[in-house]
């Protein structure tokens, strides 16, 4: 809108202004006519009375009142000798020049000076040649021109003024609907599996047609969700029943096996197949909580769950070595203890162990248990290797992510979004720091201290 007035009112500046011009064009010309007409009438009265041109000044003087506000006339013969002069003091400071450049082929010589008009005529009477001059001030044609100036600048203004007002009523009628819609949209929680669609109370029918796809994508979002989570909570059920047949069978054949290295690859083969039920369980577990239902949580001991998951790594990685370090020495057992999921929570965290073996350079990582906050107990994963850049931390936790140092490894790019997601449902917080040659995964946990203190 703000445009389309800037336009409005150039546009009306730029006629009133022409609507100005023509009109002192129609005033110079209409007065140089005037001009025209006393010197062909003055040159009549020559005529007729050759004899007494000073009594012809005093009359024409005379009728100058009622003419021209401030006149002076110059007529002269053929030989361009003055004839006759009005009696004004005025000075025409170019009538030799315009005298000049007046002839026969040149009747007619136009101009000013200051704010008179000034003409010069060569005209032909009774077979006679004459020149006149003729130099005035159009009194009358010059306040009717401030007059009309005057009435262009208040009608622009006031126009102006009205345009804005209405442009401004306008725009805030037609752009209210368009703000309450993007407020409404900008309150939206994308994170909820169901978002619900946009209501607007306008009758712009474009808007509606807006609010209207809106919708329909809004809907076919919902449907998206509900299809995702429904299939993951599927296919983890399916999976369910096989894995622990996987895992019962190959304990089976391990119990039987009288090799003993047989029975050490059986192992592995039985503790990857247990982590791959946890994960199972781990989706089940997050499938409830998508379906609004309620998950069970007790009272765990992070580090003790940290050291069974360790014993389970051990056998598959045997030279891996956690250096394990507690922060201060001495501190309140409760400062290690955390009302959790115990499925999800182990998910969690045995993501971040296997993701230190994977990422390390060397066969060590280090784990720090920090319980000088009180309520509050931080659990910090080290390990040597490539760190990633500020851009890649940006979207270390999205959806099928992976930086530039796990090329060659295995995976898709879920299991950070995965642990970050197990947390959260535990009331737990997960970040990434980069060092020198050096990644740090640090958790914060609320402890049963902190919540019984609330």
């Amino acid at each position: 809108m703000l445009y389309f007035s800037a336009t409005v009112i150039l546009l009306l500046a730029v006629a009133f202004f022409v609507i100005y011009l023509l009109f002192a064009e129609y005033r110079e010309e209409q007065f140089r006519q005037l001009q025209n007409e006393k010197i062909e009438y003055t040159i009549r009265l020559l005529e007729r009375h050759k004899e007494s041109s000073a009594e012809i000044s005093s009359i024409l003087d005379e009728q100058d009142i009622n003419d021209f506000f401030d006149e002076k006339l110059l007529i002269f013969n053929s030989q361009k000798k003055r004839i006759f002069t009005s009696l004004d003091s005025l000075d025409i400071r170019r009538s030799a020049e315009i005298l000049e450049e007046l002839s026969a082929e040149n009747q007619w010589v136009e101009t000013t000076e200051g704010e008179y008009d000034l003409v010069g005529v060569h005209l032909v009477y009774n077979n006679r040649e004459y020149y006149a001059i003729s130099k005035a001030y159009d009194a009358f044609g010059h306040s009717k021109l401030v007059y009309l100036r005057n009435i262009l600048l208040i009608i622009f203004v006031a126009i102006a003024a009205i345009v804005l007002v209405i442009s401004f009523y306008l725009s805030e009628k037609i752009s209210r609907p368009i703000t309450l819609l993007a407020e409404k949209l900008n309150k939206y929680d994308w994170g909820k599996d169901s978002i619900q669609p946009v209501e607007t109370d306008t009758t712009s029918y474009e808007l509606e047609l807006l609010t209207g796809r809106f919708n329909e994508l809004v809907s076919r979002t919902n449907d998206a969700f509900a299809f995702q989570k429904h299939t993951a909570h599927h296919i983890s059920h399916q999976l369910k029943t096989p894995i622990t047949i996987l895992v019962s069978e190959l304990e089976r054949i391990r119990s039987s096996a009288g090799d003993e290295g047989m029975q050490g690859e059986l192992l592995q083969l039985i503790v990857k197949a247990k982590t791959l039920g946890n994960t199972i369980n781990a989706l089940l577990e997050i499938s409830k909580i998508e379906a609004n239902q309620t998950i069970k949580k007790r009272e765990v001991r992070v580090d003790e769950m940290i050291f069974d998951i360790i014993d389970e790594l051990n056998i598959i990685y045997p030279d891996f070595v956690f250096d394990i370090q507690y922060q201060p020495d001495k501190f309140d057992d409760n400062h290690l203890t955390v009302n959790a999921n115990p499925v999800l929570l182990q998910q969690a965290l045995q993501n971040l162990l296997s993701n230190s073996i994977a990422y390390t350079r060397g066969q060590k990582a280090e784990i720090k248990f920090d319980c000088s906050r009180k309520g509050i107990m931080e659990l910090c994963i080290t390990n040597r290797g490539a760190s990633i850049s500020e851009e890649e931390q940006k979207l270390l936790f999205h959806h099928f992510f992976r930086g530039k140092n796990s090329l060659d490894k295995p995976g898709f790019g879920l299991g950070l979004v995965l642990t970050k997601k197990a947390l959260e449902v535990n009331d737990a917080t997960v970040s990434y720091t980069a060092g020198a040659d050096e990644n740090a995964f640090i958790v914060r946990f609320f402890t049963i201290e902190n919540v019984s203190s609330h």
